[in-house]
């Protein structure tokens, strides 16, 4: 079916009272099976009221409420910001009501990827010899030294994927004890302990809050031939700094490369799950095809995480009611009433607006963009919900509470444990990570084409009525499995990942 002949709306629900343009419409253009047409130009991705819509009444998407007409809205009448008004929506968390356990896939009829098993019994997707900052001050020379092993220097270590700086604003002028602090050594730890970090390099200039031996104590790290420790004070300066930790890397290199990719169990993949520019077709298109994927994953045994508090807030209710026992969804509504709290009074998304990138792909406030958000999670149950950065340990479904900010988000995922990373996207978006790359899934076709050279995924084939959500959820579990295995991303072939990690600057900066 190709576009031309497609309906140019889509209907959600049969209870919903509006529906959304899969492409630009001119007013006065006919809205099939509604009876009615346009009253204005509609952007793609945009809403129209397919019935009457009375002031005051709620209006509802997917048959859930994404906000209040503003005024009486006749059929065809263009809906967004300027007639949605946001409000409180009522919300029943109806604590694991709907919970319905996983019937998963038998181990041996399980889909494999070829990975890399490590000692602790996870396994990686990537092999990467990571040199990292406590505070800001190592930043120089971390930088240097993963620059001086360009891909010429690597050619004798052919498993290894590369050296990379992770480099942070943090760790200097803060608490010294604390949750700002705690943060933030568990992040650096959780990197360090990525099952995609062969080995580590940690650079302390020897004057940061947080101290170098206080930090390998509180995570328990210990040096050994794939963890070194440098302290730039003890070298003589940052020339000398750079030239040791040159050394040491090379040191560790021939250990880091003795490894091999081998079948292993989907069972063994984590999931990040992301979404940032998003427009109205992501939660119609790529936000529901990774879910179906991420359903495919959890009846093979493996871990999505679904993160971004903010950004699920409004159907958060949707989450707890699927929640394995109460416990685990008052966990959940705990992290959202801290969000609540933090917000309170400020001009950030929880309180409505969503970004003007948000809101010019047709996300009228954050109730509309959160519906959709909330789609990546699939129909799995909700196992776990875990605080930034804390190791993850359960398999199925789980939440981890971070901000909406992408890389802070994928940041936390990582050092969480994840292993893949996956980026839904409407208005595009040039993000990648590391040592788990980013695979980015675009929802709508003629973003896909623009950029194609940074997307890998083109979920808009659904909303062009060339595939359902569940045949594209088959697509998106297929070429998991085939980056997992070693396929380079386009983040990857770009270079993208050095720049996006971000821990969350939470905490007193003094």
């Amino acid at each position: 079916m190709t576009r031309a002949n497609v309906n140019p709306f889509i209907r959600l629900d049969p209870l919903d009272n509006v529906v959304v343009a899969r492409m630009p419409v001119q007013a006065g253009t006919p809205v099939p099976s509604e009876n009615t047409v346009t009253l204005h130009d509609v952007p793609s991705g945009h809403k129209i009221a397919a019935c009457f819509i009375a002031k005051g009444e709620a209006v509802r998407k997917y048959n859930t409420v994404i906000g209040y007409a503003s005024e009486d809205l006749p059929p065809g009448t263009w809906m967004h910001s300027h007639n949605i008004l946001f409000d409180a929506v009522e919300k029943d968390y109806a604590f694991s009501k709907n919970y319905v356990p996983t019937e998963y896939v038998p181990q041996a009829e399980r889909a494999t990827f070829q990975g890399i098993r490590r000692a602790d019994g996870r396994a990686g997707t990537r092999n990467y010899v990571g040199v990292f900052v406590l505070g800001n001050t190592g930043g120089t020379a971390a930088r240097k030294i993963a620059a001086w092993f360009t891909p010429d220097r690597l050619a004798d270590y052919p498993m290894v994927d590369g050296v990379a700086p992770f480099i942070h604003q943090m760790g200097d002028g803060m608490e010294r004890s604390g949750e700002p602090m705690a943060l933030l050594r568990r992040t650096l730890g959780g990197y360090i302990r990525n099952p995609n970090s062969a080995a580590s390099l940690i650079i302390a200039s020897g004057m940061e809050s947080n101290d170098l031996e206080e930090f390998l104590v509180e995570q328990g790290l210990r040096r050994g031939p794939t963890l070194r420790t440098l302290v730039i004070g003890d070298e003589g300066g940052l020339r000398r700094s750079v030239e040791a930790g040159i050394v040491q890397v090379k040191e560790m290199l021939p250990a880091a490369n003795a490894v091999a990719r081998e079948p292993v169990s989907a069972e063994y993949l984590t999931i990040g799950m992301q979404c940032g520019g998003s427009d109205g077709f992501s939660g119609l298109s790529a936000n529901p095809a990774l879910g179906a994927a991420m359903d495919i994953l959890v009846r093979h045994g493996g871990t999505p995480i679904l993160s971004e508090t903010s950004e699920i807030f409004g159907v958060e209710h949707t989450l707890t009611a699927r929640a394995v026992t109460p416990e685990v969804g008052q966990k959940l509504v705990d992290r959202m009433s801290w969000w609540l709290a933090y917000n309170e009074g400020r001009d950030c998304q929880i309180n409505g607006r969503v970004s003007p990138g948000n809101n010019a792909g047709g996300l009228a406030n954050v109730l509309e963009k959160s519906l959709g958000g909330a789609k990546k999670g699939g129909n799995s149950p909700l196992m776990e919900v875990y605080r930034y950065a804390e190791p993850v340990t359960q398999h199925g479904l789980v939440f981890m509470d971070t901000p909406g900010y992408d890389p802070a988000s994928a940041t936390g995922q990582i050092a969480g444990g994840a292993n893949m990373v996956m980026f839904t996207t409407g208005r595009g978006s040039c993000f990648g990570s590391l040592p788990a790359p980013t695979i980015k899934l675009a929802s709508n076709t003629p973003m896909y084409e623009r950029m194609v050279s940074d997307m890998d995924i083109n979920c808009g084939i659904v909303i062009d009525g060339e595939a359902t959500v569940q045949e594209m959820g088959q697509r998106i579990f297929a070429q998991l499995l085939r980056h997992a295995s070693g396929e380079r991303t386009k983040s990857e072939l770009s270079g993208m990942g050095t720049n996006e990690f971000v821990p969350w600057p939470i905490g007193v900066l003094a």
